[in-house]
């Protein structure tokens, strides 16, 4: 479980203050607000961002950075326009970013902007642990200053390692080449429980395991230790030393499992990009699992 050769993947709000007062001596530390969430929740995150954020932070759309062409949500975009992106939010190719979110849960949108970076050829980029909930219990501060990010240049190639497609999932169901951990929880794993977009089914895809993200972080929203997420792993009789892949509702959530791994020096989980929605609308009746049964032939 080593981490030595591992960029650093959690900063604490301690580190991130005094990056910010750092900022003026060279340090290249550029924070990003990555706030989202499901319509259910009823919260607008850019609206959230500019009443209050992270001084010096830009927001991080993950609808907008994406592909726009896909009828699946938030599909990753092309290494061009993520470059475009990145760079318009004042993110050059020498920075560490550090991705936050507002969520009640300390985390929960965020590392799929870890993963995102990563998955374009970018290792400096870190977690701010606890999020904004943890920022501001801690007392650090927060403004309304509208960001004004100096545009910077970054370079970006899409490693394919990091992602899987729907054929990929499918071929798997018989090859059982790697294995796949599914992060939503309990009741939509099973099919008991409502999925939060219409038209979309619970269930989950053949073979698949269930540890939902909360699961990866403490009743205070920081994220548990690398030993008790290994022990994690262990209770599902999920192997580390095998083939992973992660998969959630829509690509969000299913980053938690790949930020857990991370910790416990597994830097190589994939993420199903389309997840389950994608599965949902593509898979013939019986490749979706549910104790009820949703899909008609």
């Amino acid at each position: 479980m080593s981490q030595q050769l591992l960029y650093r993947a959690l900063v604490s709000a301690k580190w991130v203050s005094e990056a910010i007062k750092s900022s003026q001596t060279g340090l290249a530390v550029q924070l990003l607000d990555a706030s989202w969430y499901l319509p259910k929740m009823k919260r607008n995150p850019r609206k959230e961002f500019e009443e209050r954020h992270i001084p010096g932070a830009s927001f991080f759309d993950i609808d907008q950075c994406s592909d726009r062409t896909s009828p699946y949500d938030h599909m990753l975009p092309s290494a061009g326009a993520f470059a475009e992106y990145v760079g318009k939010l004042g993110v050059g190719s020498n920075s560490h970013v550090v991705v936050y979110d507002a969520s009640d849960q300390g985390l929960f949108s965020a590392p799929r902007v870890w993963w995102m970076f990563r998955a374009f050829g970018h290792d400096a980029v870190s977690l701010l642990d606890g999020g904004l909930k943890n920022w501001m219990r801690e007392g650090f501060p927060v403004t309304s200053q509208k960001s004004r990010p100096v545009p910077a240049e970054f370079h970006a190639t899409l490693d394919k390692s990091f992602v899987k497609t729907h054929e990929d999932i499918k071929e798997n169901i018989d090859s059982c080449h790697f294995q796949v951990v599914d992060a939503r929880s309990v009741g939509r794993f099973q099919g008991t429980e409502e999925e939060p977009r219409e038209g979309i089914e619970p269930g989950h895809i053949p073979g698949s395991v269930n540890i939902p993200f909360t699961e990866f972080l403490t009743e205070a929203g920081m994220e548990k230790s690398p030993e008790d997420i290994h022990s994690l792993f262990q209770e599902r009789k999920v192997d580390l030393k095998k083939p992973l892949v992660a998969t959630c509702g829509s690509g969000v959530t299913a980053c938690h499992v790949a930020l857990g791994a991370y910790l416990c020096g597994k830097p190589d989980v994939a993420i199903y990009d389309g997840a389950w929605v994608e599965w949902f609308m593509r898979a013939l009746p019986e490749h979706i699992i549910s104790e009820r049964r949703w899909k008609n032939l």
